[in-house]
């Protein structure tokens, strides 16, 4: 298949870090007869704090430092070489609470991949099970690069994570398409339920068999690259009903550096939400041991004002397994009034900046 040099400088840019790092480490269990099993995973802990002074319902909420876990995760990478042109292949992963603390009673807290396929470099990639979404590995990738928070786009989740099936083109030419199709089912609920009585919550008003599709394609060729998606955002996996569309470009300008632009937007439903367009541009620079990242986003939220988002990271890899971070956010929210018990009045700007710092060890 073939590479481009901006594919492998954007791999390389995510891999520093973190996000690709999982495989770059992994340990082979099993190797033989065209049959393979990796593990991998990481143990990944810090400390966070700031963000936001309230929440949804502008009630005041503690912004304190806490100890945390940074996403670790646990994963197995099985494939077997059926001819020289087809491979089976299935992937599993979970995410683990690895501070412990009251946590070290139910630690496994998510399955976060789990399926399986056949990948044949003439036919293309066909997948089933449990899997970020098309729509973030064509789209949205080359803005996802935060351990948390930072991405104002759609990431892995969107009408995706289980009852998904998939099939993505082989790369021909630089260009690549993906279609997917995620399933949501009401078998064994009662026939005779009334659906007039399911509007809350309103991911009910979507009853019986959904399918929810979407779509992207990606264009590559030499430095720059081009992605395009759309996706079906029912009501039933969380969305508003409504078409989301997105397109992303990347370009390497130096070795080492690639800067991006993005654009988002979505219809507004008066029942299930209103829409917005999101305009993203950002920056990633890896220099042996360092990387660096910087986004800043402008979202215009239909019905009210727009707002700014913007964050930074940066990346130390002290060994080729074991890395050091801090990472800073900010996202603009409405200010609240309060009035206290004496009649003092504070106002809170919602805008603390959030920042997580912490290590990470990959295996």
């Amino acid at each position: 298949m073939k590479k481009t040099l901006l594919a492998t400088a954007i791999a390389g840019a995510i891999a520093a870090t973190g996000m690709m790092a999982t495989n770059a480490q992994a340990a082979t269990v099993y190797d033989q007869d065209g049959t393979k099993l990796d593990i991998y995973g990481r143990i990944a802990m810090g400390i966070e704090g700031g963000g936001p002074e309230f929440n949804a319902d502008e009630e005041a909420v503690s912004n304190d430092p806490e100890f945390v876990d940074a996403f670790s995760r646990l994963g197995v990478r099985m494939s077997h070489e059926v001819t020289s042109d087809l491979t089976a292949f299935g992937r599993l992963e979970w995410r683990f609470q690895g501070d412990g603390g009251d946590n070290r009673f139910n630690a496994f807290t998510e399955t976060r991949q789990s399926f399986i396929g056949l990948q044949s470099d003439t036919w293309g990639t066909v997948q089933g099970g449990n899997f970020d979404s098309l729509y973030n590995q064509f789209v949205s990738i080359p803005f996802d690069v935060y351990i948390n928070r930072g991405l104002e786009f759609q990431g892995h989740p969107i009408q995706s994570r289980g009852d998904s099936i998939a099939y993505m083109t082989p790369n021909l030419e630089g260009f690549q398409v993906g279609i997917q199709a995620k399933h949501y089912s009401d078998r064994g609920s009662l026939e005779s339920q009334d659906v007039a009585d399911q509007q809350d919550p309103p991911e009910l008003a979507d009853r019986g068999n959904v399918v929810a599709v979407q779509g992207a394609a990606t264009y590559e060729i030499d430095n720059l690259r081009l992605a395009a998606g759309v996706v079906e955002d029912v009501v039933r996996g969380g969305g508003n009903g409504e078409l989301l569309y997105g397109v992303t470009a990347a370009y390497e300008f130096i070795p080492g550096f690639t800067g991006r632009l993005g654009f988002e937007t979505q219809g507004s439903d008066d029942e299930f939400g209103r829409g917005f367009d999101t305009i993203g541009v950002g920056m990633s620079y890896s220099w042996n041991e360092w990387a660096f990242n910087a986004d800043y986003y402008n979202v215009d939220q239909r019905g009210e004002s727009a707002r700014d988002s913007w964050a930074l990271g940066g990346y130390y890899n002290v060994s080729s397994a074991f890395q050091v971070f801090l990472e800073l956010q900010q996202a603009d929210q409405q200010s609240i009034t309060f009035l206290g018990d004496d009649d003092i009045i504070e106002t809170a700007d919602g805008d603390d900046v959030y920042w997580l710092t912490g290590a990470r060890y990959f295996f």
